[in-house]
């Protein structure tokens, strides 16, 4: 008897294997049978049509910042209802493992874009761990609904290491600074963490009033202080995340440099973040494989597979961060503060330097919301030549009327559709950077996978294929645990069953549809988020349907869990 039979549906198997028609059994949480004939429904307690469907493995999103989100909602729901049954905390070198609340709460809240209150209050109110391993005990007690996995943040043990005031000074790592650091991570890894996340990119600033705007702990480390923690990650084979410097291009080198084996030692995995450049990107990841076979070296760079459009309310755009006249306005908290900085005319000149050398992508960005309706519908651009203002002015000036009331749109990367398909299928890239559960207000690529499906049914449908709906499934779930060390993303007898069920009818341009929707347990702040449930007809975790038809089942995040922790060399419970 099994538990759960999902019938005549189109089967993949996760692995780039041809698809077929198959049924399928599950019995205490795993595929019992995958049959070309229909199984036996007798004493079976759910049978799912499948009929017109494809049946995937779960989807995996490896770049989150869900580490609070989890405390509050561990049903993840935004990401588990567009199939994504796998996510990945601790990326980008924050974490919440070892640090204290408020410390968390100044690493995570600016960087990410969250309500330092609410972040704060979730930590204080939900955190029963000081350690690795009570970490992951405490996300077991949590009723989960997806499987989660986990980087250890360096910031985080950092900051727990030597205090948050000298992570984010001039003076290096002591020697007893670095054993301790090392012999932390080595607990994390012990406790399944998949390996460690660094930053180096100088863009990212804390919160709070204790040391307002300083970088982040990682990039206050030194590469004898990284090296010390690779040589950890290398002797045990495990994986490093990084975002390196866009404004250093040497940066990135370095990393591949740390990554080869050049024949004496064992290759490290390390996983960038990419250019975040329309024209840079494709080049960058070209450059990738030929640099990898040169030096020895598995470097993949991390790329969403859909435009990477960014929203903003009035100033409010963490990318501005990297660029010293909105550093300085983002440095103050309150929207008068900040008018008044930029109603000056020495920062005016300062800001149109910045604007002309390094975001003129403002130009064509979008008015979505804006007091004055006469904006609405036109880019800073037509406003700018209607006004006869330069387009740095007429940004400007609308904000220190509106603030956040002014809502704008633009596309950062990823806008032209062939260079799109081309890093879809590229071996140096891994599909990922959604950032979901982080920059509430300013992104929704929570159903990524699901638009690169749609890209590729549409493709063919046009006479322009460029990846076969196999390929694009592996890409997605297979290839992404089997780099990353996951039992996870694959849909076979005796694996998991971590499954979603795509109607392929649905997989239309609502997908790529903005909605908002609010965050109780975020002091109200209203979330954009992807809402076309056409696409899914139902989500299951370790063979319980939690998601059917555009609803969640009784009890989902709250009462009962389904996911688990999934560790590196961890077998999934």
């Amino acid at each position: 008897m099994f538990d759960l039979i999902i019938k005549g549906g189109r089967w993949f198997d996760g692995a780039g294997s041809p698809s077929a028609l198959r049924d399928l059994g599950v019995r205490a949480g795993r595929v019992a049978a995958v049959s070309a004939e229909p199984l036996p429904q007798a004493g079976c307690r759910r049978v799912l049509d499948a009929g017109g469907c494809w049946v995937l493995p779960g989807f995996l999103d490896v770049h989150t910042h869900y580490d609070i989100e989890v405390l509050l909602s561990p049903g993840l729901p935004e990401s588990v209802r567009h199939g994504v049954t796998t996510v990945v905390l601790g990326n980008c070198s924050l974490s919440a493992v070892y640090c204290a609340a408020d410390d968390v709460a100044d690493l995570f809240s600016r960087v990410e874009a969250l309500p330092h209150a609410a972040v704060l209050d979730a930590l204080k109110r939900h955190r029963s761990w000081s350690g690795a391993d009570e970490y992951v005990r405490a996300l077991l007690a949590r009723p989960l609904g997806p499987n989660v996995a986990a980087f250890l943040g360096h910031s985080d043990l950092r900051a727990y290491v030597m205090g948050l005031g000298r992570a984010v000074g001039a003076d290096p790592a002591s020697g007893r600074d670095l054993d301790r650091m090392t012999a932390l991570l080595g607990r994390a890894l012990d406790a399944g963490f998949l390996g460690l996340s660094t930053v180096t990119s100088t863009h990212c600033r804390l919160d709070g009033e204790r040391f307002r705007s300083a970088r982040l702990p990682s990039t206050f480390a030194g590469w004898r202080e990284y090296r010390a923690l690779h040589r950890v990650l290398r002797a045990r084979g495990r994986v490093l995340q990084s975002a390196p410097d866009p404004a250093r291009p040497g940066d990135s080198l370095l990393f591949f440099l740390a990554s080869a084996g050049l024949g004496v030692r064992p290759r490290l995995k390390t996983s960038l973040l990419p250019a975040l450049d329309s024209g840079a990107s494709p080049v960058v990841a070209r450059l990738t494989t030929p640099v990898n076979r040169l030096l020895g070296a598995e470097v993949r760079r991390q790329h969403l597979p859909i435009p990477y459009e960014l929203y903003a309310d009035g100033i409010d755009l963490a990318i501005f961060e990297g660029f010293g006249a909105t550093a300085a306005a983002l440095h103050l908290r309150q929207e008068a503060e900040r008018a008044r900085l930029l109603s000056r005319r020495a920062y005016r000149r300062w800001f149109r330097r910045d604007y002309d050398s390094r975001f003129r992508h403002l130009y064509d960005a979008d008015i979505l919301a804006c007091p004055d309706e006469g904006v609405v519908g036109r880019s800073f651009g037509e406003v700018a030549h209607a006004r006869g203002r330069h387009p740095a002015e007429t940004f400007l000036d609308l904000v220190v009327a509106y603030g956040s009331r002014l809502r704008w749109r633009t596309t950062v990367a990823g806008g032209r559709p062939h260079v799109l398909d081309r890093l879809a299928g590229d071996p140096a890239v891994l599909l990922g950077f959604a950032e979901s559960g982080a920059h509430l207000r300013n992104m929704a690529c929570y159903n990524f996978p699901l638009r690169l499906l749609q890209r590729v049914v549409a493709a063919q449908a046009d006479g322009r294929p460029f990846m076969t709906v196999e390929r694009a499934v592996h890409r997605l779930t297979g290839e992404l645990a089997d780099w990353f060390g996951l039992r996870a993303g694959t849909l076979r007898a005796g694996d998991r069953a971590d499954l979603v069920v795509v109607d392929p009818a649905g997989l239309d341009d609502r997908l790529a549809g903005y909605h908002e929707a609010p965050m109780p347990d975020f002091g109200g702040v209203r979330r954009m988020v992807n809402r076309s449930d056409a696409a899914v007809r139902a989500v299951c975790v370790a063979g319980e349907p939690v998601f059917e038809r555009g609803a969640f089942a009784a009890g989902y995040g709250s009462a009962r869990r389904t996911g688990t922790f999934l560790g590196a060399d961890r077998r999934c419970a």
